[in-house]
């Protein structure tokens, strides 16, 4: 089996984030594609949960609105991109301090082969976008009505 590795950096990035969780210190991330191209600064969090019916993705997008995000479904990968960009400098404002991760992010996710492609929602609401991916009708679970009846009788025959 081949698997494809499109982003090196990525599990890169997963992997130092890891380890911060691991030993509870935050290593400084590299902030522009010069020092790290490809490393995306930060990637916003997200939940995914699973009905009968459906696939659900909610990602934490504070200060984003619509224009500001791409979402795409295509060759069994969702894909969601965008971008925090940091306010210009101003002479009048001296920060104390920054703590909110600014640039471009991407998050793939493959998707099942029950997910219909055709029939995902997506909604912004109170920085939170919901990405509803419907299954396909032949993938959902179907009840069986077993019926009443009289038995058969079977006659064996001897020889």
């Amino acid at each position: 089996m081949i698997t494809r590795w499109n982003d090196p950096f990525r599990e890169l990035e997963s992997f130092r984030s890891q380890m911060n969780r691991l030993f509870g210190e935050t290593f400084p991330a590299a902030r522009t594609t010069e020092e790290a191209p490809g490393l995306a600064a930060w990637a916003p969090p997200v939940d995914i949960t699973e009905t009968p019916d459906q696939l659900v993705f909610q990602v934490e997008l504070p200060g984003f609105s619509q224009d500001d995000l791409k979402l795409r479904a295509e060759n069994g990968v969702l894909t969601l991109e965008g971008e925090r960009r940091f306010e210009k400098e101003s002479e009048k404002k001296a920060y104390h301090r920054v703590e909110r991760a600014y640039g471009r992010f991407v998050r793939a996710f493959s998707l099942p082969a029950n997910v219909d492609p055709e029939k995902i929602s997506a909604s912004l609401v109170d920085g939170v976008l919901t990405v509803e991916l419907p299954k396909r009708e032949e993938a959902k679970p179907k009840s069986i009505p077993i019926g009443i009846g009289t038995a058969k009788q079977i006659s064996a025959t001897k020889k």
